[in-house]
């Protein structure tokens, strides 16, 4: 709510906190949102490593959005050395539950000729 403003002044900071201490309670959006603010450097600096950590707790937790971001990351070498096959492994497991970018990222890979099966 703090992030979005929904019902309160919008408050980065105050949604930073909620996000943390949810996340470190092993809720899965809250991990998926702290990976993407670290990602995407949103009201923290972007580190990699921190937005890796949190995408894979929750991607391993089953959550589709988390899964697709880390083959991001794969895919373009974010903080980790650029590898299709893993991108592909993150991407797969989010289509499984219906994720259509991850989708259209696993269309794109076959189209440029990064994977082949």
């Amino acid at each position: 709510m703090y992030a979005t403003g929904q019902g309160v002044a919008q408050d980065y900071q105050a949604a930073l906190k909620w996000f943390l201490l949810a996340a470190e309670q092993g809720v899965a959006s809250a991990q998926f949102s702290l990976g993407a603010m670290y990602a995407n450097g949103e009201v923290v600096a972007q580190d990699y490593q921190a937005a890796l950590k949190w995408l894979r707790l929750a991607a391993k937790q089953g959550y589709a959005h988390a899964q697709y971001n880390l083959g991001v990351m794969y895919a373009n070498g974010q903080g980790v050395p650029q590898d299709d096959k893993a991108a592909l492994k993150w991407f797969r497991l989010a289509v499984k539950q219906g994720d259509e970018e991850a989708q259209a990222a696993i269309d794109e890979m076959y189209t440029d000729g990064r994977v082949a099966d």
